[in-house]
């Protein structure tokens, strides 16, 4: 079996993660239009789908470089 070369590592782990929120995206979706429900999601797949909203408001609000009080 071929070693993968550290850039090829690095280009899966990017679409890796490209193809997560593609999938975050699709579950927020089928919530919205009522086709898959919460309860529908085992409780660690909840929790897992909710640590990563989390983190990523986290690093969302800590990006926030204009102040809600400036005027645009």
């Amino acid at each position: 079996m071929e070693k993968k070369r550290p850039l090829q590592k690095i280009e899966l782990s990017e679409l890796d993660a490209d193809f997560i929120r593609v999938l975050e995206d699709l579950i927020d979706a089928l919530f919205a239009n009522g086709t898959l429900r919460v309860t529908d999601l085992p409780p660690e797949a909840l929790a897992k789908l909710n640590r990563r909203k989390d983190a990523r408001a986290r690093l969302r609000d800590s990006l926030d470089l204009i102040d809600d009080s400036d005027v645009i």
